[in-house]
């Protein structure tokens, strides 16, 4: 199957937009610091973005805590053509654990993200239309680990479902990841080890530790 290029896609869009002379509303939700980094500072110069805090994903508890105030610090120093606001969801791990019952051996990558994917935008795309915003869109592309096509395909859906429209991306494009490490180092941000989820940073563990096991049999 043929894979959509969303960053073309988004390309056109501006386009269309800086054409008409309009600086719509962007509900962009955030997954962490890092990844809104270069995200924030290429759509901030078109759009009038609102980030969307919402990932009862993460844990433990302090982790999710400590990337709400990178994400917080982020705002207050990176510049921004437009001046971006902020929307902090209530933690409630039990909406992440719901949507996920039954994937948890499955490994990252695969069915239980996706699962994550469509619980957060689809809380995103439900908010955009409650609140008025023309957009929505995510942060999540940007990481070489999440899926573009699928997190498209669910926005895709949603943008149906409620009338919002899903704005096209996936910001790796463009050296974006790159980006994103750069403006990481200058800011200073606090970058996890592991996707955040519980599974996550027990996969994580358990390569590290196999990772060790090869180190002492050498």
């Amino acid at each position: 199957m043929e894979k959509t290029n969303y960053q073309l896609l988004l390309d056109r869009e501006i386009e269309r937009i800086t054409a008409e002379g309009r600086v719509p509303t962007l509900l962009l939700h955030a997954c962490c610091a890092p990844c809104s980094s270069y995200t924030l500072e290429y759509l901030s110069q078109y759009f009038s973005v609102t980030l969307f805090y919402y990932n009862p994903n993460i844990y433990p508890e302090d982790e999710y805590g400590r990337r709400v105030e990178e994400v917080r610090r982020l705002l207050a120093e990176l510049p921004q053509k437009h001046p971006v606001s902020l929307i902090v969801g209530e933690y409630l791990p039990a909406e992440f654990y719901e949507a996920v019952k039954g994937l948890e051996d499955i490994p990252e990558g695969g069915e239980r993200c996706f699962a994550c994917y469509r619980l957060r935008l689809e809380k995103t795309a439900e908010l955009a239309q409650r609140l008025g915003f023309e957009y929505f869109t995510t942060t999540l592309s940007i990481s070489p680990h999440k899926n573009a096509q699928k997190l498209g395909e669910i926005a895709s859906e949603l943008a149906g479902i409620y009338g919002v429209a899903a704005l096209p991306s996936d910001f790796k494009k463009r050296n974006g990841y790159k980006r994103s490490c750069e403006l990481s180092a200058v800011y200073g941000l606090y970058r996890q080890d592991y996707c955040g989820c519980v599974f996550s940073q027990r996969e994580k563990a358990e390569r590290d530790r196999a990772a060790e096991q090869r180190k002492s049999n050498i």
